[in-house]
Protein backbone atom coordinates (compact mmCIF):
# COMPACT_ATOMS: atom_id res chain seq x y z
CA UNK A 1 0.00 0.00 0.00
CA UNK A 2 3.03 2.32 0.13
CA UNK A 3 3.03 5.29 -2.20
CA UNK A 4 -0.72 6.03 -2.03
CA UNK A 5 -2.15 9.49 -1.37
CA UNK A 6 -5.92 9.91 -1.16
CA UNK A 7 -7.01 13.45 -1.98
CA UNK A 8 -10.23 15.34 -1.29
CA UNK A 9 -11.19 13.32 1.77
CA UNK A 10 -14.56 13.72 3.45
CA UNK A 11 -14.32 15.76 6.63
CA UNK A 12 -16.86 16.33 9.37
CA UNK A 13 -18.79 19.59 9.26
CA UNK A 14 -16.60 22.43 10.59
CA UNK A 15 -19.21 23.56 13.11
CA UNK A 16 -19.37 20.02 14.46
CA UNK A 17 -15.59 19.78 14.76
CA UNK A 18 -15.38 23.16 16.46
CA UNK A 19 -17.99 22.02 18.96
CA UNK A 20 -15.60 19.37 20.24
CA UNK A 21 -13.03 22.05 21.10
CA UNK A 22 -15.32 23.10 23.97
CA UNK A 23 -14.91 19.69 25.63
CA UNK A 24 -11.89 18.01 27.16
CA UNK A 25 -10.43 14.70 26.06
CA UNK A 26 -11.63 12.97 29.23
CA UNK A 27 -15.20 14.12 28.64
CA UNK A 28 -15.24 12.99 25.01
CA UNK A 29 -13.61 9.66 25.87
CA UNK A 30 -16.23 8.98 28.55
CA UNK A 31 -19.07 10.21 26.37
CA UNK A 32 -18.33 7.66 23.65
CA UNK A 33 -18.19 4.72 26.03
CA UNK A 34 -14.57 5.08 27.17
CA UNK A 35 -13.21 4.38 23.71
CA UNK A 36 -10.89 6.09 21.24
CA UNK A 37 -8.12 7.15 23.61
CA UNK A 38 -4.58 6.95 22.22
CA UNK A 39 -1.93 5.31 24.40
CA UNK A 40 -0.96 7.27 27.51
CA UNK A 41 2.59 7.61 26.13
CA UNK A 42 1.29 10.17 23.62
CA UNK A 43 1.61 13.46 25.51
CA UNK A 44 1.74 17.18 24.69
CA UNK A 45 5.17 18.76 24.28
CA UNK A 46 3.97 21.80 26.26
CA UNK A 47 1.00 22.34 28.60
CA UNK A 48 -2.18 24.21 27.87
CA UNK A 49 -2.90 23.28 24.27
CA UNK A 50 -6.46 22.16 23.50
CA UNK A 51 -7.57 21.53 19.92
CA UNK A 52 -10.09 19.64 17.84
CA UNK A 53 -9.70 18.94 14.14
CA UNK A 54 -10.25 16.60 11.21
CA UNK A 55 -7.70 13.83 10.84
CA UNK A 56 -5.27 13.73 7.95
CA UNK A 57 -3.57 10.37 8.40
CA UNK A 58 0.01 9.48 7.50
CA UNK A 59 2.19 6.38 7.66
CA UNK A 60 5.96 6.85 7.59
CA UNK A 61 8.88 4.42 7.47
CA UNK A 62 11.15 4.38 10.52
CA UNK A 63 13.49 7.36 10.46
CA UNK A 64 12.00 8.82 7.25
CA UNK A 65 9.71 11.89 7.18
CA UNK A 66 9.27 12.24 3.43
CA UNK A 67 5.54 11.48 3.64
CA UNK A 68 5.03 14.19 6.25
CA UNK A 69 6.16 16.67 3.58
CA UNK A 70 3.79 15.01 1.10
CA UNK A 71 0.92 15.27 3.59
CA UNK A 72 1.29 19.03 4.06
CA UNK A 73 -0.18 19.59 0.60
CA UNK A 74 -3.29 17.59 1.53
CA UNK A 75 -4.01 19.60 4.68
CA UNK A 76 -6.74 22.22 4.97
CA UNK A 77 -7.66 24.73 7.61
CA UNK A 78 -9.02 22.93 10.67
CA UNK A 79 -7.11 19.68 10.13
CA UNK A 80 -4.92 17.71 12.54
CA UNK A 81 -2.06 15.66 11.12
CA UNK A 82 -1.94 12.16 12.64
CA UNK A 83 1.26 10.22 11.92
CA UNK A 84 2.35 6.68 12.72
CA UNK A 85 5.59 4.91 11.77
CA UNK A 86 5.38 1.45 10.25
CA UNK A 87 7.81 0.24 12.93
CA UNK A 88 8.88 1.68 16.26
CA UNK A 89 10.94 4.84 15.85
CA UNK A 90 12.33 7.56 18.12
CA UNK A 91 13.38 9.88 15.30
CA UNK A 92 12.29 13.51 15.34
CA UNK A 93 9.85 13.62 12.42
CA UNK A 94 8.64 17.19 12.95
CA UNK A 95 10.56 20.40 13.57
CA UNK A 96 9.81 24.09 13.31
CA UNK A 97 10.18 24.30 9.52
CA UNK A 98 7.48 21.77 8.66
CA UNK A 99 5.38 23.10 11.52
CA UNK A 100 5.59 26.55 9.97
CA UNK A 101 4.24 25.17 6.69
CA UNK A 102 1.43 23.37 8.50
CA UNK A 103 0.53 26.42 10.54
CA UNK A 104 0.37 28.52 7.37
CA UNK A 105 -2.29 26.14 6.01
CA UNK A 106 -4.42 26.42 9.15
CA UNK A 107 -3.51 23.02 10.56
CA UNK A 108 -4.45 22.94 14.24
CA UNK A 109 -1.90 20.45 15.52
CA UNK A 110 0.25 17.38 15.02
CA UNK A 111 0.03 13.95 16.65
CA UNK A 112 2.69 11.27 16.18
CA UNK A 113 3.50 7.89 17.68
CA UNK A 114 7.21 8.76 17.49
CA UNK A 115 9.46 11.75 18.14
CA UNK A 116 9.56 15.47 17.41
CA UNK A 117 12.19 18.15 17.94
CA UNK A 118 12.63 21.94 18.08
CA UNK A 119 10.20 21.93 21.00
CA UNK A 120 11.13 25.40 22.25
CA UNK A 121 10.43 26.86 18.83
CA UNK A 122 7.19 24.90 18.49
CA UNK A 123 6.00 26.28 21.81
CA UNK A 124 7.04 29.80 20.84
CA UNK A 125 5.03 29.41 17.63
CA UNK A 126 2.04 28.15 19.55
CA UNK A 127 1.85 25.05 17.37
CA UNK A 128 0.34 22.18 19.40
CA UNK A 129 2.08 18.80 19.20
CA UNK A 130 1.50 15.46 20.90
CA UNK A 131 4.22 12.82 20.59
CA UNK A 132 5.65 9.67 22.13
CA UNK A 133 8.99 11.34 22.76
CA UNK A 134 11.17 14.35 22.10
CA UNK A 135 14.22 13.50 20.00
CA UNK A 136 16.76 15.45 17.99
CA UNK A 137 17.52 12.30 15.95
CA UNK A 138 17.28 13.34 12.32
CA UNK A 139 15.30 11.73 9.52
CA UNK A 140 15.96 10.97 5.84
CA UNK A 141 13.74 11.27 2.78
CA UNK A 142 14.11 8.02 0.88
CA UNK A 143 11.05 5.75 1.24
CA UNK A 144 7.32 6.02 0.67
CA UNK A 145 4.40 5.61 3.02
CA UNK A 146 0.75 6.65 2.72
CA UNK A 147 -1.48 9.68 3.20
CA UNK A 148 -5.19 9.53 4.05
CA UNK A 149 -5.60 5.81 4.43
CA UNK A 150 -6.88 4.22 7.66
CA UNK A 151 -4.07 3.79 10.18
CA UNK A 152 -3.41 2.40 13.64
CA UNK A 153 -1.85 5.09 15.81
CA UNK A 154 -0.89 4.41 19.44
CA UNK A 155 -3.43 1.61 19.72
CA UNK A 156 -6.38 3.29 18.00
CA UNK A 157 -7.76 3.07 14.48
CA UNK A 158 -7.92 6.47 12.81
CA UNK A 159 -9.62 7.08 9.48
CA UNK A 160 -9.20 10.20 7.34
CA UNK A 161 -11.74 12.81 8.39
CA UNK A 162 -12.30 11.40 11.88
CA UNK A 163 -12.56 14.03 14.61
CA UNK A 164 -9.52 14.22 16.88
CA UNK A 165 -9.53 16.04 20.21
CA UNK A 166 -6.29 16.68 22.11
CA UNK A 167 -5.41 18.45 25.36
CA UNK A 168 -3.22 18.04 28.44
CA UNK A 169 -4.85 14.66 29.16
CA UNK A 170 -3.94 13.09 25.81
CA UNK A 171 -5.62 12.45 22.47
CA UNK A 172 -8.99 10.87 21.62
CA UNK A 173 -10.40 9.88 18.23
CA UNK A 174 -14.10 10.09 17.35
CA UNK A 175 -15.20 8.19 14.23
CA UNK A 176 -16.60 10.54 11.62
CA UNK A 177 -19.93 8.71 11.47
CA UNK A 178 -20.45 9.01 15.25
CA UNK A 179 -19.32 12.59 15.68
CA UNK A 180 -22.74 14.26 16.05
CA UNK A 181 -23.97 11.73 18.61
CA UNK A 182 -20.74 11.86 20.60
CA UNK A 183 -20.76 15.65 20.65
CA UNK A 184 -24.30 15.66 22.03
CA UNK A 185 -23.33 13.06 24.66
CA UNK A 186 -20.35 15.23 25.61
CA UNK A 187 -22.63 18.22 26.13
CA UNK A 188 -24.95 16.17 28.33
CA UNK A 189 -22.01 14.94 30.37
CA UNK A 190 -20.64 18.46 30.82
CA UNK A 191 -24.05 19.67 32.04
CA UNK A 192 -24.25 16.83 34.53
CA UNK A 193 -20.73 17.52 35.79
CA UNK A 194 -21.55 21.21 36.22
CA UNK A 195 -24.48 20.28 38.44
CA UNK A 196 -22.33 17.89 40.47
CA UNK A 197 -19.58 20.50 40.79
CA UNK A 198 -22.02 22.99 42.27
CA UNK A 199 -23.23 20.44 44.81
CA UNK A 200 -19.67 19.48 45.78
CA UNK A 201 -18.83 23.16 46.22
CA UNK A 202 -21.81 23.45 48.55
CA UNK A 203 -20.34 20.72 50.74
CA UNK A 204 -22.27 17.63 49.61
CA UNK A 205 -20.44 14.31 49.41
CA UNK A 206 -19.97 12.40 46.17
CA UNK A 207 -21.33 9.36 48.00
CA UNK A 208 -24.70 11.13 48.12
CA UNK A 209 -24.57 13.16 44.89
CA UNK A 210 -23.88 9.99 42.91
CA UNK A 211 -26.09 7.71 45.04
CA UNK A 212 -23.26 5.33 45.91
CA UNK A 213 -24.30 4.23 49.39
CA UNK A 214 -26.75 1.45 48.50
CA UNK A 215 -24.39 -0.16 45.99
CA UNK A 216 -21.47 0.05 48.43
CA UNK A 217 -23.58 -1.67 51.07
CA UNK A 218 -24.60 -4.32 48.54
CA UNK A 219 -20.91 -4.98 47.83
CA UNK A 220 -20.34 -5.49 51.54
CA UNK A 221 -18.82 -2.21 52.68
CA UNK A 222 -18.99 -2.05 56.46
CA UNK A 223 -18.38 0.95 58.73
CA UNK A 224 -16.84 0.28 62.16
CA UNK A 225 -16.93 3.05 64.75
CA UNK A 226 -13.90 3.35 67.01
Amino acid sequence: MEGIVHRNIRRADRELVDGFAKHGVATVHEAQGRTGLLAAAITPIYPGAHVAGSAVTVTVPPGDNWMVHVAVEQCEEGDLLIVTPTASSEHGYLGELVATALQARGVRGFVIDAGVRDVAELQRMGFPVWSRCVSALGTVKEALGTVNLPIMCAGQRVEPGDVVVADDDGVVVVPHANAAAVLQASRVREDKEAESRARYAAGELSLDVQNMRDELAHKGLTYVDE
